[in-house]
């Protein structure tokens, strides 16, 4: 580790920091319906889409209202997504001539797509064309990410409401995350990226001769269109199958930097989002904390795990003092790499720009418990902040059977059924998680896909069940998963992972709007202050610590005792 390393980190950090109160403060006037200094032109445009899809903007839906249309947009984005591919081979914007793809291929990449996980189980140079590229997996990029940052506003509506039915109105929610966020970021963004060397062409693939005198085709498109939402949508889909290790997705430091700012800037804005809405900042800034801390500790064990030596590697020969180099690009190094590794696994995001299966066994280990735990650790755009608000509710009902005290979160009683619905959404992602472990563990179908034995192929099947279940995307990329058995089991994990918590945790919106104020008094545990930020983390490594351990133990944590002996498997 160096000095070097440790300052790019601590600049991320406070570039993130820097960003959270201005872009909270802008998100916060958007949904409460205020104008902002888009309206003059981004306004005619919203009032126009509403006129052509008969939408009533100031139409309020109760939770369940809301939750009918979630899942409608997203069932008609998922047919929308499937047929493009299948059809992509007699479809204009096709230079390579590629045929459709098969039909679980369709299935495991509309699913992931829709959920936001954007999986891919195919290299998009050599099996999408341009068109499938833009048409489905671009637009889906935009409006999935739109789709989690309206359930989120649902949610902390319902905290910041009293005695009312609403928590909002989806359509609405979801035309102004696209129009007023995420496409106007994306407008400069992508300019930025062709700036710094993205390609964003639709001409053919250009050949080139090699220093030998072979023939190398290079691979083009239109790059950093998607390259500028799969970042700030924390979507992650790579338009090359390398992501973002390959230069034309990531070509230099500081493209790389703008990459790892995208992923983390609206969800952190989110917590401030939740503060202001509320009207206590400080709930917003202890929640963002708790996010802080977890996610620190994190790149300080990758960082750590990756600049130390391999004792495999060293027995071959080579220098322990450069650390494990191996499947990491020599332009961003050890300590780039390892804050990206914990960035995009710490939001749902799932792009790299190392490969995390050449990672070391702690090094691995991380990545999979950042996902593990929820992705709450800033997460994604809306679901780290959701996901997170159902580990607060947890940490106070925790707090009120510590002293037999009705449990209260920012002026709401928590009671049975706001626990109940929170526990069945926060159990959704571990029960989808192990029983896709479960079966692939015991199914000749899915080890045939495992490059290695032992415990590292035992991880390469926990990381990619728990990367579908937690909607990330990102991979221990030994694993051959483009077979219908893996695109069929990761499918069911990716839609069990994003709507079967989804839909509860709306639930517990509506449950909360309906309810009173309640006024801070005497016993009220103060949910702003260092105390309710160490139980929030606390509650949050428990639960993923009783829930993952035992399988933690089988594969990352055997694999660190192995090569720690030398062992080879």
């Amino acid at each position: 580790m160096t000095f070097n390393g440790w300052m790019q980190i601590a600049l991320f950090c406070a570039l993130v920091l820097a960003l959270t109160r201005p872009l909270g403060g802008f998100l916060t006037r958007l949904y409460a319906g205020e104008r902002t200094l888009l309206h003059p032109v981004v306004a005619p445009i919203e009032r126009g889409v509403y006129r052509l899809a008969g939408v009533r903007p100031e139409a309020e839906q109760g939770w369940a209202a809301y939750a009918l249309a979630m899942l409608a947009f997203s069932l008609l984005s998922f047919f929308a997504v499937y047929a493009l591919l299948r059809v992509q081979g007699v479809l204009p914007l096709n230079p390579r001539g590629f045929t459709g793809v098969t039909p679980d291929l369709a299935l495991n990449t509309a699913v992931s797509f829709v959920t936001n996980t954007n999986w891919q189980s195919y290299g998009g140079e050599a099996t999408l064309s341009y068109g499938s590229q833009m048409w489905a997996l671009t637009v889906q990029n935009f409006v999935s990410a739109a789709t989690g940052i309206a359930v989120a506003v649902a949610l902390v509506r319902g905290f910041s409401r009293k005695s009312v039915s609403g928590v909002g109105n989806f359509w609405a929610d979801l035309t102004r995350s696209v129009l007023y966020v995420l496409l106007p970021a994306c407008i400069v963004l992508a300019l930025t990226y062709v700036a710094l060397g993205a390609p964003q062409t639709l001409s053919p693939y250009v050949t080139a001769k090699t220093l030998e005198g072979a023939d190398q085709t290079i691979a083009l498109g239109p790059v950093a269109s998607q390259l500028a939402i799969k970042m700030l949508g924390t979507n992650g889909g790579g338009f090359f199958n390398a992501n973002s290790a390959h230069p034309f997705e990531n070509p230099s430091a500081l493209a790389n930097l703008i990459q790892m700012l995208s992923i983390f800037a609206i969800g952190a804005a989110l917590t401030n989002v939740f503060g202001r809405m509320v009207g206590d900042e400080r709930q917003g800034w202890a929640i963002l904390g708790a996010m802080g801390a977890l996610f620190l500790a994190g790149v300080a064990l990758v960082y750590w795990a990756e600049a130390s030596a391999n004792p495999i590697h060293a027995a071959l020969g080579l220098d322990p003092a450069s650390g494990n180099v191996e499947g990491k690009e020599v332009r961003f190094g050890i300590a780039l790499s390892a804050l990206f590794a914990v960035v995009t696994t710490a939001a749902s995001c799932g792009a790299v720009n190392a490969m995390h299966d050449s990672f070391s066994a702690i090094g691995g280990l991380i990545p999979m418990i950042n996902m593990q735990l929820g992705e709450v650790v800033v997460g994604g755009v809306g679901a780290g902040l959701y996901g997170v608000l159902l580990f607060a509710v947890v940490a106070v009902f925790v707090a009120g059977l510590m002293v037999g005290r009705t449990p209260e979160y920012v002026g709401k009683k928590i009671e049975a059924r706001e626990v109940k619905l929170t526990m069945l959404a926060l159990l959704c992602s571990p029960f989808a998680t192990l029983i896709a472990l479960a079966v692939a563990a015991v199914s000749p179908l899915g080890l045939a896909g495992l490059q290695e034995s032992g415990p590292h192929g035992f991880s390469e099947m926990l990381y990619a069940t728990t990367s579908a279940a937690a909607n990330n995307g990102s991979a221990f990329a030994g694993l051959t998963a483009n077979s219908p058995f893996w695109n069929s089991l990761l499918a069911a994990g990716m839609m069990i992972g994003r709507f079967a918590l989804i839909v509860p945790m709306l639930a517990v919106a509506g449950s909360l709007a309906a309810k009173p104020s309640v006024p801070a008094s005497a016993g009220t545990f103060p949910t702003h202050g260092g105390l309710f930020v160490g139980l929030l983390i606390g509650v949050i490594l428990i639960v993923g610590g009783l829930t993952y351990f035992p399988a933690l133990t089988l594969g990352p944590i055997a694999d660190a005792f192995a090569t720690a002996t030398g062992r080879t498997w």
